[in-house]
């Protein structure tokens, strides 16, 4: 495949649009990606014996593994005929001109140039830059637009009085202007994902596409031609069977009904709640949806229609269903799979077995509330229950090998005679932590730690400190750092009789509280 490798959610996407039959073109205007990439994948798929219904039921990885590998293209063949672009745009114009006729009088220049329907293709995909904007069709079951308004609500503390500014969700199906209004913390990812899912249940259905604002909840990267939506959002969208077309930047005509919406918000439900009080979000969104039906009810001036009219007659049924279940919020990262066979995910500090073969490579996180999923080149590795202990190891036994030839030189008995330059207390110590572990692996590290003090304390405190530790209930590296800091391992600091204080001229007697 020449052109562009595109990433797999964006190939989700393509799939679903052209499942719903959208053009070519339109599929590359809403992915913001070449047409001339469209094409191609759309002509490989189109040679395969599977549908566009088949494919949309692919997971990631065999929808992967379905593509060519990717080969590099020929720049200099192209910026040669790029070169000639403008001098094909005035010709065109010109009476009888035809782009076969171009085509040839191009291939007598370049005789080992573009065939005729790259060269079309090349040159349709340039002509579309140059065109202008064009004001949008707004079609049933096509679009809903979504936007925060610039003003703010609020809710107060019943306790403290203290005041708190809200955010506030609006979404609009444009072919009908059904409107939905929802207050919330803050414009994050999470609340904006929320928003998102709320507005689709009320609608009861689904659009094709989400015009969303170049709203950082929304998009990783603002672009005013190819914006980067994060991942969390493209995930949201495949799970509804849509796909996500961002407002352009510093293009209001692409968003005028929403942004006429968010004007009409600010009459007929900002204003009536002016003098009222809310105490929390869920009481002011209660108040909200009430204010809404008025609003979807409210007949049009010219129309003698509501938007609700509207809503049902015409559009309605052009909404794709909701699925079975409501979105989960997940959350995206990288990491690599340490030397012991975990990955750390930082948000809860704790660690995760992966099968010991992926040691040293990158795999990607995909986690919610209740679990974390492990990928690597799209391959599902393993899925675990999210633990939000600190510092502590969820595992899996078939994952781990105390043999394997990455670290078969890390065992109890290597950790114990780099500990014999400590002192005796030091191997104890260190043998009691490794084996206090179902899985030793999960000490190594710390024994190593341990073993990594002596640069920066002398070794006859280490052992003194691991003698002190030899009576705990658990051992670990965390208890050793802090005897050292502390300067606990001291002598005297065994045999120093606390139970009495000692009389004091400053320490009053029972006289002074009578």
């Amino acid at each position: 495949m020449a052109g562009k490798r595109i990433e797999i959610m964006d190939l989700r996407q393509l799939v679903i649009l052209k499942k719903q039959g959208n053009s070519n073109r339109k599929v590359a205007q809403i992915l913001s990606i070449s047409r001339n990439t469209v094409n191609e994948y759309v002509q490989f798929f189109e040679g395969l014996s599977l549908g566009y219904h088949e494919l949309s039921g692919l997971d990631d990885r065999r929808l992967n593994e379905l593509l060519p590998a990717k080969s590099e293209t020929s720049q200099s063949r192209y910026e040669q005929l790029s070169k000639h672009f403008d001098y094909f745009g005035e010709e065109i114009k010109k009476p009888g001109c035809t782009l076969l006729i171009l085509w040839h009088w191009y291939k007598e220049k370049h005789p080992k140039g573009y065939g005729y329907t790259q060269f079309t293709q090349h040159y349709n995909s340039w002509a579309q830059t140059k065109k202008g904007s064009c004001k949008l069709d707004h079609k049933a079951g096509k679009q809903v637009f979504v936007d925060y308004t610039g003003k703010k609500l609020h809710i107060v503390d019943k306790n403290s009085g203290e005041i708190t500014e809200v955010e506030v969700f609006v979404g609009i199906l444009p072919c009908s202007q059904y409107t939905f209004v929802e207050a919330s913390l803050s414009q994050k990812r999470e609340d904006f994902i929320i928003g998102m899912r709320h507005c689709l249940e009320y609608f009861g259905g689904v659009p094709q596409a989400i015009v969303s604002d170049n709203l950082k909840s929304a998009v990783s990267k603002s672009c005013k031609y190819e914006p980067v939506i994060n991942k969390t959002f493209k995930d949201f969208a495949l799970h509804y069977g849509c796909v996500i077309d961002p407002a352009r930047p510093y293009k209001p005509q692409d968003k005028a009904l929403v942004e006429g919406a968010v004007r009409l918000v600010y009459q007929r439900i900002f204003y009536p709640f002016s003098k009222m009080t809310f105490f929390s979000l869920k009481e002011l969104n209660e108040a909200i949806r009430k204010q809404l039906i008025i609003y979807n009810d409210y007949l049009f001036q010219h129309t003698g229609y509501s938007r609700k009219e509207s809503f049902v007659s015409t559009e309605n049924s052009y909404l794709q269903p909701l699925p079975k279940s409501p979105y989960e919020i997940k959350k995206y990262k990288r990491a690599k799979v340490q030397k012991m066979g975990y990955i750390f995910l930082s948000d809860d500090k704790h660690y995760y077995s992966v099968p010991y073969r992926y040691i040293g490579k990158q795999v990607e996180i995909r986690y919610d509330q209740d679990s974390i999923e492990i990928f690597y080149n799209h391959e599902r590795l393993c899925t675990h229950k999210r633990d939000y202990r600190s510092g502590k190891y969820t595992s899996i036994k078939d994952h781990l090998s105390s043999s394997h030839q990455k670290y078969s030189e890390w065992s109890l008995s290597f950790f114990q005679r780099k500990a014999q330059h400590i002192g005796p207390q030091a191997v104890d110590y260190i043998g009691k932590l490794i084996l206090q572990y179902d899985y030793p692996e999960k000490g190594y590290k710390q024994a190593m730690g341990i073993i990594h003090l002596s640069r920066l304390y002398d070794k006859g405190r280490i052992n003194k400190a691991c003698q002190r530790a030899l009576n705990a209930t658990w051992y670990n590296y965390r208890t050793i750092e802090n005897i050292l800091k502390n300067r606990l391992e001291q002598e005297d600091l065994f045999d120093q009789d606390t139970t009495h204080i000692p009389e004091h001229k400053n320490i009053r007697g029972p006289e002074n509280y009578s």
